[in-house]
């Protein structure tokens, strides 16, 4: 595998395990330079170069050189690209803003000049090819309860790289919430979460959003939509998307700080305080967003 920003004159995977097998052939099959060209079915010029790569105990692999030019006319200078280098290194901005920084400074190159820079120093993190797409689709307006319904995690640390879970949901509508803490996380647990909440719930979810996180994979996606319910990803670096269970989210902290921190370690504890909570976020609290209704009240009104 090749280094980001290296262009190699072949992108072969097999040539440099071929190469070595020639000079090995020279070296240990005691072969001549122009027998093993006719057996590979190459220039002999092109076998003597690889034999000067190779030491003269043999090799296993002999690496494709780079074709990138050793100088260019045009090529930024060694201050500029330390400039850039020391912006990433910094802040941790991203290339955009080393731009506009360097602009601002006096240093005029090009945008993607600078991604290139941080590219070839490994400081950009290349997308994983592993990686998948979710298409968000439209997103569908909250004119009644269950259109559409935020769920989310909140990672709770307990020590080291101990932590313990809380899934929790938000109908934009209503508002009515629900949440479960857990010590784990998986796509079956938050997928078991979402149908417990439904249980709990006067209505039906039409929609069901949430973010990228690893428990709302396509295995989460494949089976709630098998109970009619349609699952929607929020739209990446928006994070208004998921605005509402965001906001839900900081007031469960905030509000039941104490019990978080008490019985973090006590999961079937801290749920019972979880649903006292919820009954007095549900049907006491009077929310600036409801026109200071409760969330029972709304639903009571329809």
């Amino acid at each position: 595998m090749y280094k980001l920003g290296v262009m190699p004159y072949t992108t072969n995977p097999h040539l440099p395990k071929l190469r070595a097998q020639a000079v090995n052939l020279i070296y240990q099959g005691r072969w001549s330079i122009r027998k093993v060209a006719r057996h590979i079915g190459v220039h002999p010029s092109t076998v003597m170069r690889w034999k000067r790569k190779a030491p003269n105990s043999g090799s296993y692999a002999i690496p494709t050189r780079s074709s990138r030019p050793h100088s260019h006319p045009r090529a930024i200078s060694k201050e500029i690209v330390n400039r850039i280098i020391e912006l990433r290194l910094s802040r941790k901005r991203c290339a955009k803003i080393i731009h506009a920084q360097l602009l601002r400074g006096g240093i005029t190159v090009s945008l993607n000049t600078v991604k290139r820079t941080l590219r070839r120093q490994g400081l950009i993190r290349p997308r994983s090819k592993w990686k998948k797409y979710h298409l968000s689709g439209e997103r569908p307006k909250a004119e009644k309860p269950g259109n559409l319904v935020q769920t989310d995690t909140i990672h709770i640390h307990i020590k080291d790289k101990e932590r313990m879970y809380i899934f929790t949901l938000i109908d934009c509508h209503s508002r009515w919430a629900y949440a479960k803490a857990s010590s784990k996380l998986s796509a079956g647990l938050a997928l078991e979460f979402v149908r417990e909440a439904q249980s709990q719930a006067g209505f039906k979810f039409d929609c069901v959003q949430s973010d990228h996180g690893p428990e709302y994979t396509k295995h989460f996606t494949v089976f709630i939509q098998a109970r009619d319910t349609r699952h929607r990803h929020s739209r990446v670096r928006k994070p208004n998307d998921n605005a509402h269970i965001e906001r839900f989210n900081r007031t469960i902290q905030e509000e039941m700080h104490q019990s978080i921190q008490r019985y973090k370690t006590n999961i079937p504890l801290l749920n019972l305080e979880i649903q006292q909570y919820l009954r007095y976020y549900n049907t006491e609290r009077l929310h600036l967003g409801l026109d200071c209704k409760t969330p029972a009240e709304v639903l009571q009104s329809l």
